[in-house]
């Protein structure tokens, strides 16, 4: 049974790192599909979670989805089957790419190949766009909608980085965290007093 988590881990992985292009958003929404919708391995929560940590961290967005997402599903060796399953694709591809990159570089159908898919990684990172906001707005936390909202404007109309917006949405959570963390202890103290 483990066994057959495992190579599922991996062959999911695997076809999905071997058929996404577009960088990380995009095979992340697909693995939301896949391990959440399809195989219901985790929650839409853990998903989330995963995809902000993936993306705050350094490294490659998929890779460092898998470790989590793998360590998830079935521990340290999860971790190293998706990380597997995840890089495999990418290096054979890219390792091809390198020996012939001469020939696709002046290659008119390559390049018709590469602006069609671009177009569909577009309306993929779309969708991952809408489906994070719906998941905010679900929540009804006007904190977390406020935040959405003001990260748009300063990326998309002020050109402020991704790093600047990551680490400011990272201060704010953990300034909430110690915030509820007081609040906590100021309830608990006053009904512990009541008592």
């Amino acid at each position: 049974m483990k066994e057959n988590k495992l190579w599922k881990l991996f062959t999911s992985t695997f076809i999905l790192s071997a058929c996404t292009f577009g960088g990380g958003f995009v095979i992340v929404s697909l693995y939301k599909k896949k391990f959440v919708e399809e195989l219901n391995w985790l929650e839409e929560d853990e998903m989330l979670d995963i995809t902000a940590i993936a993306q705050s961290s350094p490294g490659p967005i998929p890779v460092n989805a898998s470790v989590i997402l793998g360590y998830r599903i079935h521990g340290i060796l999860g971790s190293i089957v998706a990380i597997l399953g995840t890089i495999i694709p990418p290096f054979i591809i890219i390792s091809l790419i390198s020996i012939f990159y001469n020939e696709f570089k002046s290659n008119q159908i390559v390049a018709i190949a590469l602006q069609v898919m671009r177009a569909g990684v577009a309306a993929v990172i779309l969708d991952v766009v809408v489906n994070l906001g719906k998941n905010i707005i679900k929540t009804k936390n006007v904190l977390y909608m406020i935040v959405m909202v003001v990260a748009f404007i300063a990326t998309y109309f002020f050109g402020i980085g991704a790093m600047y917006i990551i680490f400011s949405c990272l201060g704010i959570g953990l300034f909430k965290v110690f915030l509820d963390s007081r609040k906590e202890k100021i309830n608990g103290t006053s009904m512990d007093s009541i008592h």
